[in-house]
């Protein structure tokens, strides 16, 4: 366990990166909630979002919700640049001037899958839950490790990254690397007006038409559109690390569960791998994730028959997915996973 924290690290060791590299000494931070039965068959694996951080997930961890430790087995395993797990904010002594190696949400399910196996003797996971970034390393997972994966939630996630949302990063990557601190491919000091305007971005595409449309912000006690934007939004990612971001966000841009040998590249064949039961749940106004993707690909599940697309009915857009603070929402999604975890 880290000094002073309260996750552990499992030390993965020099990793061969799917893009060749080899990653001296890849750390992975997680932490588990719960107790891991005899049978080792209640164990739920929870990956981190973008940015996120276990401490900004474990909300939805709580006896009687839909991920209950008094039943499970909690594992939450941060994603790579996530500034807890291997990520250019701590790992300047090992690359120096050279850039941060590109990992894959592959090369992250592969350390997660021997942090399960050589830590704690697990070969079943009962379900695989993850918002956003989180979903599309669920779905990673029930592509490339069918005979451990029993059932797979995906929230606001979706096989591979469409290019509408390829499209929203850039402008985010963008955003960010038009600071003046960025320079020479890296930031020499915070960039506070980079991730200013990334949080301006973000607020268009994370809430929907209909959230603004409606003034939704005014039950959050705001006055004026604008106030909620510089309340919530300009700030939102002030505290994290901006090289951080650019390296979760080329993980993001090239998901894809078909991008390996094993699929060559082709996404039917990756679907048709998938014989877990799947919860698909996009948010109905979700603008990163289109509901039109996970409806696309469900026929093409193994278990299309027992599979279910659930868009959650919600006018909170992408945010639908993370309902800390919507009723609605976080009921929707607890009764829905409630009652896969009963399936």
């Amino acid at each position: 366990m880290a000094a002073g924290s309260d996750y552990q690290i499992f030390e993965a060791g020099d990793v061969l990166l799917q893009s060749g590299v080899t990653f001296p000494s890849l750390r992975l931070a997680y932490k588990t909630y719960g107790t891991l039965d005899a049978a080792k068959d209640n164990v739920i694996l929870y990956p981190t979002s973008f940015g996120a951080q276990h401490y900004d997930t474990e909300w939805l961890i709580a006896p009687g919700s839909a991920l209950d430790p008094d039943k499970y087995f909690i594992i939450i395993a941060n994603l790579f640049g996530n500034g807890l797990s291997s990520s250019p904010s701590n790992t300047q002594e090992q690359f120096g001037q050279a850039p941060f190696p590109s990992i894959s949400y592959h090369d992250a399910v592969a350390v997660q899958r021997r942090l399960l196996v050589e830590q704690f003797g697990i070969s079943r996971l009962a379900l695989v839950y993850g918002w956003s970034m989180g979903a599309m390393q669920a779905y990673h997972w029930a592509a490339l490790h069918p005979d451990m994966v029993e059932r797979a939630a995906v929230v606001c996630g979706s096989a591979r990254c469409s290019p509408y949302n390829h499209l929203f990063l850039d402008a985010v990557k963008a955003a960010l690397m038009a600071d003046p601190a960025y320079r020479n491919g890296r930031f020499v000091e915070k960039p506070v007006a980079g991730l200013r305007a990334m949080g301006r971005i973000y607020a268009g595409w994370a809430m929907s038409y209909e959230f603004y449309r409606d003034e939704v912000w005014r039950e959050q006690g705001f006055g004026s559109q604008e106030d909620y934007l510089a309340a919530i939004w300009d700030t939102a990612f002030a505290h994290r690390d901006a090289d951080n971001l650019l390296a979760q966000i080329a993980i993001w841009q090239g998901g894809d569960i078909s991008k390996c040998a094993a699929f060559g590249g082709d996404l039917d064949r990756a679907l048709g791998a998938v014989t877990a039961r799947m919860l698909l749940m996009p948010g109905r106004t979700d603008r990163y994730f289109d509901w039109r993707d996970n409806e696309a690909e469900l026929p093409k599940l193994a278990n299309a028959r027992s599979a279910e697309l659930r868009p959650i009915p919600s006018i909170h857009g992408h945010r639908a997915g993370n309902p800390v603070r919507i009723p609605a929402d976080r009921d929707f999604i607890k009764a829905n996973v409630s009652t896969l975890l009963q399936s």
